[in-house]
């Protein structure tokens, strides 16, 4: 899995950093591409030649050096980087990383990069067990770093206890098994919808929601991220595509939304409807902008079409995932919708927790498939969550084939 993977291997101070050099070696010995990051304390515990000769590559330990005129050193690290590995990383990098602190080569480049990151702490039992390191880990994990987590053991401090860096060859094969999750939806196309939709009642005024598409889109990324070919079809909102892998649709009204999931449904595996439509359109829209008068405004609504409930009665083999924003009773309200809407499984969101609203980068949901069997998500980044949704609707999917 990591042949001919470009690895930036980040290493700060301490005095697992000789761990590091073992890394580098095996990584290499994967056949990956490896360039290592030093900050100035690492360098006082490890030669930056050590690195040099294991990886065949130049190390970095200042931000300022140019090596090559032509390029800014740490974004190009950052652009062709695939994977950042951060081992060891102390208490002192993780909480920079945490508030967005760019003082060195390395914090640099991981606010730079585009890459997959893995953290691997190492630290003093007490360091790793205080209040701040806890909430910067938590932060981290919410803007989609994978940790891996440090073994247990006599430390180098003296104390027994958690914090031990963990072992290269344990390193690599968490990240195997993580990387190898890229490929489980080759072949697979996955038809998601995201953001709010816009009612028209003049050509100044509309009906929307408070949807920004985030949820949506990281379940777009996440799914090219595993192999997918994905359609996205999306509301208005403020967000870019992450990748040319993801076909994006643009829309503006629910009966838009309406023609365009109807006419790619039939074309795809997996169809998720993220997207928060309008329930409600002005019976009667204006082609002037509306003028103030006195009195009360009233303006007739009517329904919008089901598009969630439409896909389900012509569905054959998509698998069909709807979701369920709640705020009153949202396990139940999403099972009667599992079942009216004859989806294969819903994703519930009690949106009136903190921390699952619209408009965050967090997310707290509740997955059920159609056999009602229910998957908790805890609180995590959008990203975070799209991939436990997908990795249960695979799951599911591989349950139902015969």
């Amino acid at each position: 899995m990591l042949q001919n993977k470009n690895i930036v291997l980040g290493v700060s101070g301490g005095i697992a950093a000789y761990k590091a050099c073992a890394l580098t070696s095996k990584l290499t010995q994967q056949g990956a591409n490896v360039r290592v990051i030093m900050t100035e304390s690492a360098t006082q515990f490890v030669s930056p030649l050590t690195f040099q000769a294991l990886s065949r590559n130049p190390v970095y330990t200042d931000t300022f050096d140019e090596k090559d005129p032509e390029k800014i050193a740490h974004i190009d690290l950052a652009d062709w980087a695939d994977i950042i590995i951060v081992a060891p990383a102390t208490a002192n990098v993780i909480g920079k990383m945490a508030v967005g602190i760019a003082d060195d080569m390395l914090t640099t480049t991981l606010l730079a990069t585009k890459a997959t990151i893995y953290i691997a702490p190492a630290m003093n039992v007490n360091m790793y067990d205080h209040p701040a390191v806890v909430r910067n880990m938590k932060q981290l994990e919410t803007w989609g770093y994978h940790f891996i987590e440090p073994g247990a053991g006599y430390l180098a401090c003296g104390w027994i206890g958690k914090g031990r860096l963990e072992e290269p060859e344990s390193i690599i094969d968490v990240i195997i098994q993580h990387q190898s999750k890229s490929t489980v939806l080759i072949g697979k196309k996955v038809l998601i919808s995201a953001g709010p939709t816009r009612e028209k009642i003049d050509p100044v005024r509309f009906f929307t929601n408070r949807s920004t598409g985030k949820m949506g889109f990281s379940l777009a990324e996440a799914a090219a991220n595993m192999g997918a070919e994905v359609t996205l079809v999306t509301g208005p909102v403020a967000l870019e595509t992450s990748t040319s892998r993801i076909e994006r649709i643009d829309v503006t009204t629910s009966e838009e939304m309406y023609q365009i999931m109807h006419q790619k449904f039939f074309e795809h595996d997996i169809v998720i409807k993220s997207a928060a439509v309008a329930d409600y359109r002005p019976k009667v829209t204006f082609e002037e902008k509306m003028k103030k008068q006195d009195g009360n405004l009233h303006i007739e609504m009517e329904r919008t079409k089901d598009i969630l409930q439409s896909l389900g009665e012509k569905k054959t083999t998509q698998f069909l995932v709807g979701f369920a924003a709640e705020t009153t009773n949202p396990l139940d309200y999403g099972i009667k919708k599992l079942k009216k809407k004859n989806l294969d499984a819903i994703v519930i969101n009690n949106v009136a927790i903190e921390g699952a609203g619209f408009g965050g980068d967090t997310n707290i949901a509740t997955y059920v498939n159609k056999q009602l069997q229910q998957e908790e998500i805890e609180l995590a980044s959008k990203y975070n969550v799209a991939q436990k949704i997908l990795s249960f609707i695979i799951r599911d999917m591989k349950d139902e084939t015969p």
